[in-house]
This record gives structure tokens, C-alpha cells and sequence, in this order.
């Protein structure tokens, strides 16, 4: 019989006192150094006007602004964005080990500073928007506008009415009020921490009842304005149809984004579902953050609309954008009202010296009235007259079902800024910019999503969710920094 092969195993249950060399935990070329090499670059002096303990004063030392702010990027840029989850990090993995100097991090300290300096994060964000724009990173010659769908940390059943969240405040208030002062209890931290969540859910519910009525404002339908509903557990959170399928609760993450290397240059957090009414307000952050106007905006369909085009030209924007398609509502229209196509409405001869439209059987339609309601275009109606159309062997295909009144063809007339912009965006030239659209607006979403794995917020509260947002932002603005101008750099160097 041969002799048994000797072998290696793991001794797991030795200790090992190790001499650690903290500098060599990560290579030369990890995403950590180049981290920390562009946040010392910033001025964090905001964040440490709220700092208590300073030098001949008793106290323990807070954690340097830097450290923090390093530690969320890094964490955000590998996808990680539970405070707990970071304080196990820190414990062993050699990225945040170098970053802290193998020093451990308590989640409390990590997950307050996250959403404790709204004003400060703001200001990073601008910040890092300026050290970019000196590297020639930002040239605003172009910036494309586009929103994604994340969703909240709320679910749809927390969505309730009116009725049943005022029943769940009246209990959440009189549970706080027997509740008591939680410093005369033996369990004084259990105790406070349970009055910190009883007055949570209380505040949340509050807020709940202030929201309905905005929310009923969008409502059309008394019967819809009467069921409206608002989540317990997120209050701002609204219900958005998503690119998927389906509806969740949600925020609209609107981005601009600097077409010259994909920088993100605002990022604001909507509650409406729709990207309608959130152009002019984001490129008006744009140059507030940069202190220059964009030369050109792109932005979808969602955006493209009279006001927005009205506002752009008011601002010496240069806007591409294109309207949806809605030929297939316009001929289910007609399908619908029984109108042959021999009579639709380009069928009708527009007589521009006498200002009359003359029907395809040869009556006139006269001037009846215009309307003005629609922003940047003026409707002009004309109608025929009832007792000829009534008597025309063609009522049945042109006029249907309505006897007492004459067929009625409506003429728009736009404003010199929106004939200029459809004559534009039918150039070659327009049509090129905008198919650009997509590549540029669609990579930061795709990133922040993929790498960053934020598809549904941590947080709760627009403000909160906002913050988190703008940690995203951060985060990528940083790693396209790292891409474009520090590794190659440093292989240039290293080289």
C-alpha cells in the first residue's frame, strides 16, 4: 500500500498577530486612490462648521468630512448603499480598509452623514461640477434632458385614503402620548428608540394628510379626486406607470447631462409622472450650478411641447426635441365620429383672400371664433352653415349624427417660435443632433442603474431620496474623472 500524500489544510483556529502594510492593501491603479486624490481637491469646510469637538476642548475627535465623503462614493460606486453593509466593510475589505487607515466605522455616524448636510451635498455636487469643467470635462455646448422611473421604499399597499389614515393617526398620537418620557425608563435606549419610530410613523401620517389635496388637484373625476390616495410610508412618493410595465410607487429622476463626455450637470428629483413640466426648471439649475447657459438643449418627446419651445427661445436656447406621432389617435377619431377620408379636415380648401374653407361638395365654412387656450398656437374655427349641411347628400359620411350644426374645420395658427422650430427640425442637420439624444441621456441612467444597482431609493422623503440621488451623481461624475483623466495619467506615469 502506498504512503498517504501529506497535505496543506487550513488552521482556522490559530491566532495570527499580522504586521499590515496599509498602503500596499490596494494596488496603484484602484479606484480608491483616485477617490480620495480628487476629494481632498474639494473644499469641505461647510461640513465642518457642524462639527462640535475642536482642538483644547474635551470630547472625542469626529471623523474627517473626507473620509466620508470618500467612503460613500467608493461604496455607491460598488453598488452599496446600506450604512450597516459598509461598517462590515470597513472590518476587511482592503479598499475601505485603506481609505480609513484599518479603522472601523460605526454605521450611525456613516448613515447620518449621508442625509444630515443637504445644503453641503448640493454645494459637493457644484464642486466637483467646477474641478471637472477645469479639465475641459463640461463645455455646455450641448446637454440632452431625459428622467428615469426609480422606484421608492414604499409598496402599494401602503397607499390609503383619507378615512383610514386619520384612524392610523389618531392611534400613532395616542400611542406617543402613553408612550411617556422615555428618559425615566430603565431601558432608556430601547425605550428611546421606540418613541423615535412612534413619532416617525406619527410625522409620516401628518405629512400623508398634507399631501392629499395635491394629490386630489391632479385628479379629473370627482370620483377620483374622492379616492385619492397617499402612502404611509412615503408620503411623497407617487404612483408611476414604469418602462417595464406595470405601476410602483415612485420618484422621476430628471438628469442633464453635458453631451461632450457624458458629465451630469443637475440632477433633481420630480414627483410627476410625466417629464411634461421639468425642462425649463433643470436648465435653469444648469446655469445656476455652472454659471453659463447651455448653447443647446436635446430632449425626447416628453418634453417637446409649445411651452417648453417658447421658454427656450425666450433663453437664446437652441432646442431640439419632436413631438409624438399622433396620427393613430387622429384617424381612430375620425374612425370613431364616422368620418369617411374624402372628408377629413385636409380635405377642406382653405380660401386665404376671402379667410373661408370650402368642403370637397363645394360649400363655404365661414369664420365662427378662435381660441387661444393652447399655449404658443392660436385655433381658428370656421363652420358651415347648419341647414346646408343638413340637406347635403354627404351627411352621413361628413358630418354624422349632428343636425342642429354645421361641420366645423378648426385652423392653427403658430407662434413665429414654434413655425421656427418645426421648419428646423425638419433639416437634416436637426434630425442628426437629435438621434445623438438617446446615446447621451440614456448612459448616465444606464449606469446608475447597472453599476450602481439604484433602482429603488433606501431613503424616504423627496429631500432624502434627492440626496441620494445626487450621492449617484457624484459618484459618476467621479468614476467618468477617473476614466478620462486619471488612469490615464497614471499609465502614462507608470509607463
Amino acid at each position: 500500500m502506498s504512503a498517504a500524500p501529506r497535505l496543506l489544510t487550513a488552521n482556522r483556529s490559530q491566532v495570527i498577530l499580522a504586521t499590515v502594510d496599509v498602503e500596499k492593501l490596494i494596488a496603484d491603479d484602484h479606484p480608491a486612490r483616485a477617490i480620495w486624490e480628487f476629494v481632498v481637491r474639494l473644499d469641505l469646510e461647510p461640513y465642518q462648521l457642524a462639527i462640535k469637538s475642536v482642538e483644547g476642548s474635551a470630547g472625542r475627535p469626529a471623523y474627517d468630512p473626507r473620509l466620508l465623503v470618500s467612503i460613500w462614493i467608493l461604496a455607491t460606486s460598488m453598488g452599496e448603499g446600506s450604512a450597516r453593509e459598509i461598517e462590515r466593510l470597513c472590518a476587511f475589505h482592503p479598499a475601505y480598509q485603506w481609505l480609513t487607515g484599518m479603522a472601523e466605522i460605526n454605521h450611525h455616524t456613516l448613515s447620518d452623514f449621508r442625509v444630515d448636510h443637504r445644503v453641503e451635498l448640493d454645494e459637493l455636487f457644484t464642486q466637483v461640477l467646477g474641478l471637472l469643467s477645469a479639465e475641459n470635462l463640461i463645455t455646455l455646448e450641448r446637454i440632452t434632458q431625459d428622467g428615469t422611473k426609480i422606484k421608492a421604499c414604499a409598496s402599494l399597499k401602503s397607499f390609503r385614503g383619507v378615512e383610514k389614515i386619520r384612524a392610523h393617526l389618531e392611534l400613532a398620537r395616542t400611542q406617543v402620548a402613553a408612550m411617556g418620557d422615555p428618559r425615566e425608563s430603565d431601558g432608556k435606549k430601547r425605550e428611546a428608540a421606540k418613541a423615535r419610530g412612534l413619532n416617525d410613523r406619527r410625522e409620516r401620517l401628518e405629512k400623508a394628510l398634507e399631501q392629499l389635496p395635491k394629490i386630489r388637484e391632479l385628479k379629473k373625476s370627482e370620483a377620483d379626486k374622492r379616492d385619492a390616495r397617499v402612502s404611509e410610508t412615503d408620503p411623497d412618493a407617487r404612483i408611476m406607470k414604469q418602462s417595464g410595465g406595470g405601476f410602483a410607487p415612485s420618484y422621476n429622476v430628471q438628469l442633464s447631462v453635458d453631451a461632450a463626455h457624458d458629465i451630469i450637470v443637475n440632477v433633481d428629483i420630480s414627483q410627476s409622472g410625466t417629464d411634461h413640466g421639468e425642462l425649463t426648471g433643470s436648465v435653469r439649475k444648469v446655469e445656476e450650478r455652472t454659471g453659463s447657459k447651455p448653447a443647446q438643449v436635446v430632449a425626447d418627446t416628453g418634453y417637446t411641447n409649445h411651452a417648453n419651445i417658447l421658454s427656450m427661445s425666450d433663453a437664446k436656447i437652441d432646442f431640439f426635441g419632436s413631438f409624438p406621432d399622433k396620427s393613430g389617435l387622429v384617424d381612430a377619431t375620425y374612425e370613431r365620429r364616422g368620418i369617411a377620408p374624402e372628408f377629413r379636415n385636409e380635405a377642406f380648401r382653405y380660401d386665404e383672400a376671402a379667410d373661408k374653407f370650402v368642403c370637397p361638395a363645394g360649400h363655404d365654412l365661414h369664420h365662427a371664433y378662435k381660441d387661444t387656450r393652447r399655449v404658443g398656437i392660436i385655433q381658428h374655427a370656421y363652420e358651415a352653415k347648419a341647414g346646408i349641411c343638413a340637406a347635403c347628400p354627404h351627411l352621413s359620411v361628413c358630418h354624422p349624427g349632428m343636425k342642429k350644426q354645421g361641420r366645423q374645420v378648426m385652423r392653427a395658427v403658430s407662434l413665429p417660435q414654434i413655425a421656427a422650430f418645426h421648419e428646423k427640425m425638419a433639416t437634416a442637420e436637426a434630425k442628426e443632433i437629435y438621434r445623438t439624444r438617446s446615446k447621451t441621456a440614456e448612459f448616465p441612467n444606464a449606469w446608475i442603474k447597472e453599476k450602481f444597482g439604484l433602482r429603488q431609493f433606501r431613503t424616504r422623503g423627496k429631500e432624502k431620496t434627492n440626496q441620494e440621488a445626487l450621492w449617484a451623481s457624484i459618484t459618476y461624475n467621479i468614476q467618468q474623472w477617473i476614466r478620462l483623466i486619471w488612469r490615464p495619467q497614471l499609465t502614462a506615469c507608470l509607463g
